[in-house]
């Protein structure tokens, strides 16, 4: 199994941040631009992933008492994932995302895991620096 983590910080309240990130009808505004996510019947989903052409049937849980998503494929034990999101005071906060490969022919690569992360993360600071922004008050 190959395990990676990455973190950011986010200048908007956990409660914002965590908002935008389990927003199921703009995952796709900050997930990696391969993948995409249909809600079935919630907690289950389809991921598209364009690199290949297949749909995969997973999970994905919103935790909001903790702030934290959770996901996973359903029918086979490819990856499962979680993002994380912690107050660190002063009205911002951390994201951290970890994702597990459970077959080494799964896992794209260190570099690629790493770019992708660190893409998605830098997409959902910008959605949640527009929707802190334009929040009346």
């Amino acid at each position: 199994m190959t395990e990676y983590e990455w973190s950011r910080t986010m200048p908007a309240q956990p409660e914002q941040v965590f908002d935008q990130a389990s927003n199921l009808g703009q995952l796709d505004a900050w997930l990696p631009a391969a993948l995409h996510v249909e809600a079935e019947d919630p907690p289950a989903v389809t991921v598209h992933e364009d690199r290949s052409g297949q749909d995969m049937a997973a999970l994905l849980r919103a935790r909001p008492d903790q702030m934290r998503l959770e996901w996973g494929t359903r029918e086979q034990d490819s990856y499962t994932g979680w993002l994380q999101v912690s107050g660190i005071g002063s009205g911002a906060s951390e994201v951290t995302v970890h994702l597990s490969f459970f077959d080494p022919g799964d896992d794209p690569g260190e570099e690629a895991v790493f770019d992708a992360l660190d893409g998605s993360l830098r997409r959902l600071e910008a959605q949640v620096r527009m929707r802190v922004d334009n929040t009346p008050g």
